[in-house]
């Protein structure tokens, strides 16, 4: 039988503090206990109220380190880049391996693209060959409906790009595939891609009636946040004997290790996923921060990643005459006008540390973050390995986690300077000198 003794009706038509009671008095046993959600309140109570406007259902405010990298370097232009991430040694390793790359001519711009695009499914029960043959119409009559969404868009420099018809025999023979490509200018764009896209929609069965073919069907239509025509190439590139990162190997041994680390990663997907996934580290860092979508940049990623069948790193090096390389190409959609970026004070204030930057500058600087984590992530592996700067890094958390005083806090930082840190060695650590 079916638990209801626990199930919340009209949870949605409740005020925050009858929501915060109802989940205290639920999930925590005590409606007092309400107290602890809003403990996490600003005490701006206009900044709260802009807060839970965000999403649905709030409780409380959910808080994350709002770090700096410093001296990024991207073509010639210098950037200290906000990073929200709640990882220990990201803004670390991303911190370190752009000051190394300041000194070497830092990140360069190798190439950049910026359409996005959406689809409409929709089932066309008439001549589809006819179709084909007119589409050139059917494509001004469409971008003709949608002229009152893209006047605005095209002030700014963007605005629809190109049509695309396709068949999916794989589903039928009617099923088709209408594409539109959009420059969204500083837009992410997500929602006027959408309005267009919709739009169209209501188009296609006007169309097929003006030119008495049989009422289509339209199954749906949705932005893509597979996005392999707005990406960016960054590229840092240095002579080998300027590779001086690591003190365990001379920079010709450290180069050649550390392009092999990265062909085994285009090379194996075992690899290929953390590899990716140390990228996506810096670069979502900054993405969180500007308050732009993080989730999209993910699956855009990791969806070019196997664009080629099979998933491989997003990144390439290599050495050639003598002279070191590394390269990420990363299908990114940001905005830097609309949704959170001026509604959240931070990410507004983040925007602001970069000297608010259009949506393709915004590109370059995630980029290179992403690069500069992925680069320091592989140096780690291939000389003293990962984990070591990584648990160093995580000693505050641990000493924390296990309320060591001061005094211990201090000693434990000096005894573990040149000694593997793990939670046991810690915990033994503290008892001792306790």
């Amino acid at each position: 039988m079916k638990d209801t003794s626990g199930k919340i009706s009209g949870f949605s038509k409740l005020s925050a503090a009858e929501k915060r009671r109802t989940i205290a008095e639920h999930c925590l046993g005590n409606a007092e206990d309400s107290y602890k959600f809003e403990a996490f309140h600003f005490a701006d109570e206009v900044l709260q109220q802009k807060f839970e406007q965000f999403s649905e259902n709030t409780l409380t405010n959910h808080a994350l380190p709002f770090g700096v990298i410093p001296n990024v370097l991207v073509d010639d232009k210098l950037y200290h880049v906000p990073a929200v991430v709640e990882e220990s040694s990201v803004v670390a390793a991303a911190s370190k391996a752009a000051s190394f790359w300041y000194d070497r001519g830092g990140f360069k711009t190798v190439a950049q693209e910026s359409i996005k695009n959406g689809q409409v499914y929709f089932e066309w029960y008439d001549d589809v060959e006819w179709l084909r043959n007119n589409e050139l119409f059917f494509f001004d009559q469409l971008a003709a409906s949608t002229a009152e969404l893209t006047n605005n868009m095209e002030k700014r420099g963007g605005g629809i790009r190109s049509f695309l018809l396709e068949q999916m025999p794989g589903i039928s023979k009617n099923t088709l595939k209408l594409t539109l490509e959009v420059n969204t200018a500083d837009s992410m764009g997500a929602n006027f891609i959408n309005s267009l896209l919709e739009t169209i929609a209501t188009e296609i069965p006007v169309f097929a009636q003006k030119n008495n073919r049989k009422a289509p069907e339209v199954l749906m239509a949705i932005l893509s946040n597979y996005t392999p025509k707005n990406f960016v190439t960054m590229k840092v590139a240095a002579p080998v004997e300027q590779i001086t990162w690591s003190k365990q190997y001379p920079p010709e041994v450290f180069a050649k290790r550390f392009v092999q680390a990265v062909q085994i990663a285009n090379s194996d997907v075992s690899r290929a996923v953390t590899h990716n996934k140390g990228i996506m580290n810096g670069s979502d860092a900054v993405i969180l921060a500007t308050g732009n979508d993080f989730r999209a940049a993910e699956a855009a990623a990791h969806a070019y990643a196997a664009r080629n069948g099979r998933y491989a790193s997003l990144s390439e090096a290599g050495i050639d005459e003598d002279r070191f390389w590394m390269k990420l190409t990363l299908p990114v959609a940001l905005g830097t006008v609309g949704g959170l970026t001026k509604l959240h004070p931070t990410a507004a204030l983040a925007l602001q540390m970069l000297g608010n930057p259009g949506a393709d500058e915004l590109m370059k600087i995630v980029a290179a973050a992403g690069l500069a984590n992925n680069f320091a992530a592989v140096a780690s592996l291939v000389t003293t390995g990962i984990q070591r700067g990584h648990m160093k890094l995580h000693l505050d958390n641990i000493l924390s986690a296990e309320q060591a005083s001061p005094k211990q806090i201090k000693a434990a930082k000096e005894w573990f300077a040149n000694k593997t840190v793990s939670v046991s060695a810690v915990r033994d650590f503290l008892a001792n000198s306790r």
